[in-house]
């Protein structure tokens, strides 16, 4: 099917204004003036759009997701369930990163494998990170280079946690093998090899990561790492490790737009930054003797709601933020074929409310997945 959309105002995520976007076979043929009797006149089926002057862009990137859940840190009963389709795409997402958290015994590699595949087949584009907070850390192959090598969805190792009660205190040296494991990987598959670090609230922040840069030949864009935003102290961390070319990543949360603002008035760059939504992941709370007192699910729908509240509540462009979901993460991540409207990109964008820029369209690899805010096209069990 041939998709045109009309009239929209276009972010690339940069804005170049009102224009057609023309889709076939899941790809961006064209954006420009599209002379729509030619189209029709090729005598195949066109499904034709107004935008009517809506906001279209590209389609969120959303590099870390627990696709079958997390937690458990209260018990088996706190385990957190799997991500479904509807989820995803009602959230503005059409890439998702997926990973393992705290627990690599009772959720497996495989499993998570299996799961990015299933939702591939119903209609996102899906990676995944091997290991999980633990080093050493699972893997399917048994190592985490030959899982970069050999299996198709894992881009990297992650989430290796530092800094956390809940990680397996692992020296400097380990960490620096394991990034070098996943980047020797990329190398010799042409992937990016990527190793993504959970952050936890510990006095040692980003020290590990700094040491690494410091002692080992360890390229900075190898070193991305989340969860940034748990204080001021770890935040002015993260900006001195973006001017040092690693990247970080915000956890959508309610203070995110408050974050995004600090970290651009102090000096961080902005294009070493990402948000991502921990969808699914929990969100344990430990009193001071490490006791669990509480827990919540994280949602991939904050992370669309936070990208809006920047630009409606917080002052900031929506280029800008954009940025923060689109090219930003896909720069990261070294997805070539993503985080841009661009000709010969694949068709992922989502056209916004011109006015409030709520969601209302979504399209994925050109396929219409969600219309006027309602889910189009849901999981296999939904």
């Amino acid at each position: 099917m041939i998709k045109l959309i009309k009239n929209g105002d276009i972010y690339t995520p940069k804005h170049i204004g009102i224009q057609d976007v023309l889709l076939i076979e899941g790809k961006i043929a064209k954006i420009g003036g599209v002379n729509e009797d030619a189209l029709l006149s090729l005598g195949m089926d066109v499904d034709i759009f107004d935008a009517n002057g809506n906001v279209v862009t590209p389609g969120i990137i959303d590099p870390h997701v627990h696709l079958i859940g997390g937690g458990g840190e209260g018990g088996f009963a706190t385990r957190t369930p799997e991500l479904q389709l509807s989820e995803i795409v009602s959230a503005g997402v059409t890439t998702v990163v997926g990973l393992l958290g705290t627990d690599g015994t009772t959720r497996h590699m495989t499993s998570l494998l299996a799961k990015a595949r299933g939702l591939e087949e119903e209609g996102v584009t899906t990676y995944i990170y091997t290991g999980n907070y633990h080093v050493p850390t699972p893997t399917i192959t048994g190592s985490v280079k030959n899982d970069v090598i050999l299996i198709d969805k894992v881009i990297g190792a992650g989430e290796i946690a530092i800094a956390d009660s809940r990680s397996a205190q692992p020296t400097v040296g380990e960490i620096a093998k394991l990034v070098a494991e996943a980047r020797i990987g990329g190398l010799l598959s042409g992937k990016v090899g990527v190793t993504h670090f959970h952050v936890g609230p510990g006095k040692e922040r980003l020290n590990m990561l700094h040491q690494i840069l410091e002692d080992y030949e360890i390229p900075s864009s190898k070193i991305y790492a989340t969860h940034i935003n748990r204080s001021r102290e770890l935040v002015d961390d993260a900006i001195a490790l973006s001017k040092k070319g690693a990247f970080v990543d915000l956890t959508a949360g309610e203070d995110t737009c408050e974050w995004i603002r600090y970290y651009k008035e102090n000096g961080g760059v902005l294009k070493q930054l990402t948000v991502s939504s921990d969808g699914n992941g929990s969100l344990p709370k430990f009193d001071e003797a490490g006791n669990l007192i509480g827990l919540g699910v994280a949602s991939q729908k904050t992370l669309l709601d936070q990208m809006i509240a920047a630009v409606k509540e917080h002052g900031l462009t929506l280029d800008e933020v954009l940025e923060l979901v689109t090219s930003n993460p896909a720069k990261a991540l070294n997805f070539e074929s993503k985080g841009a409207l661009k000709e010969g990109l694949d068709a992922d964008l989502l056209i916004l409310n011109k006015s409030s820029l709520a969601l209302e369209h979504v399209f994925a690899k050109g396929r219409h997945m969600v219309k006027e805010g309602e889910v189009l096209v849901k999981g296999t069990f939904e």
